[in-house]
């Protein structure tokens, strides 16, 4: 009997990570996206004779979806600062990345907002009758009391105050957050992650969009700022409450992420113990060595079985399989005893 080497499977290869400056191009790219999505929508559609808040939020729900699916896995898909501090926290995102990452997000969403500004004709601001285009703008801005949508729907009658506004602002982002948190947990073998967070940005659109005009997104925030009445440093008109749409949805990110490592992390190991920076990362990259190690003892130990195989150095258990000729006879012949021989 023959027996053929066996050959050994190609080592799977490295993971390999994005370059930094890849990273921050995927960021940009994706938040230039998400605001086009979701500002494009509210600058125009609000004219329209329905409620404009449930297309924003069809648009941000599957521009999201979208964008994720398409350059996640060069950058992590955050295209939200609060995303990103949210990750940073429970150590799936490196903090040295979380200013370049917020600076990616927020050119990305303003040049988003500056192609839109471009792109609105003098002829509908004189027929809407707006002061300017920056006033017509700022209806994409993110506002409480006179600056809320309700407000304008409602000739100010109803008006939500800075607390209102902060509180929605917090919990739907927490939420939205969380979902991202979970989604992506590597327990939760989710296949259509994007799809979940998808929904759960829809439903956070629809919740805050008549209170505030749903921020959860700094940088989509910021973008519409810029680009609207008042001053961001001086905290006049809708552009001067940009401020809470920056703190709001870091505090929700913040809650969401020590809501998972206090009840839903995986079970810390000695980093934490030894008082680890970041337990959680320094668990994962512990875990990630230690099955690279054993994937490559299993491949040498492939490798070593087929050059024993190649070299003949299974004779023993081919004779065992296929005895000769000699030794039958023997067995048969009365001389050596009556046994038959066996294998």
């Amino acid at each position: 009997m023959t027996v053929a080497p066996v050959p050994a499977e190609a080592a799977p290869p490295a993971r390999t990570e994005s370059s930094l400056a890849a990273r921050l191009g995927a960021e940009a790219f994706g938040t230039f996206g998400l605001v086009l999505a979701i500002v494009g929508v509210a600058l125009y559609d609000r004219f329209s004779n329905g409620s404009y808040v449930f297309p924003v939020a069809i648009a941000g729900g599957l521009g999201v979806a979208a964008l994720i699916a398409s350059v996640g896995h060069v950058s992590g898909g955050h295209f939200n600062p609060a995303v990103t501090f949210g990750l940073s926290l429970v150590g799936r995102a490196k903090w040295r990345d979380l200013v370049p990452y917020w600076i990616a997000q927020v050119v990305g969403g303003t040049a988003a907002a500056a192609l839109l500004f471009a792109t609105i004709p003098d002829t509908l601001v004189k027929a809407l009758s707006e002061k300017s285009t920056r006033s017509l703008f700022a209806g994409t801005a993110n506002g409480w009391a006179d600056h809320s949508p309700l407000s304008g729907l409602s000739s100010g009658q109803a008006q939500f105050s800075l607390t209102a506004a902060l509180l929605i602002e917090v919990v739907v982002t927490a939420v939205f957050v969380g979902v991202i948190i979970g989604v992506t947990d590597s327990r939760a073998k989710i296949k259509f992650a994007p799809i979940a967070i998808g929904f759960a940005l829809f439903a956070a659109i629809i919740v805050a969009g008549p209170i505030t005009n749903a921020s959860v997104n700094p940088a989509r925030s910021t973008a519409s700022a810029i680009f609207s009445t008042g001053n961001i440093f001086t905290f006049k008109g809708v552009a001067g409450q940009l401020w809470l749409f920056w703190v709001a949805p870091l505090v929700g990110a913040g809650i969401a992420a020590l809501f998972y490592l206090a009840f839903a992390a995986p079970r810390r190991s000695a980093a934490l113990a030894e008082g680890s920076a970041n337990p959680v990362g320094d668990a994962v990259a512990e875990a990630e060595e230690k099955l690279e190690s054993a994937a490559g003892d299993l491949h040498a130990k492939a490798d070593e079985l087929r050059d024993k195989a190649a070299d003949g150095e299974v004779t023993d258990l081919r004779d065992a399989a296929n005895p000769s000729a000699d030794d039958a006879a023997k067995g048969t012949d009365g001389t050596e005893g009556t046994d038959k021989p066996q294998v």
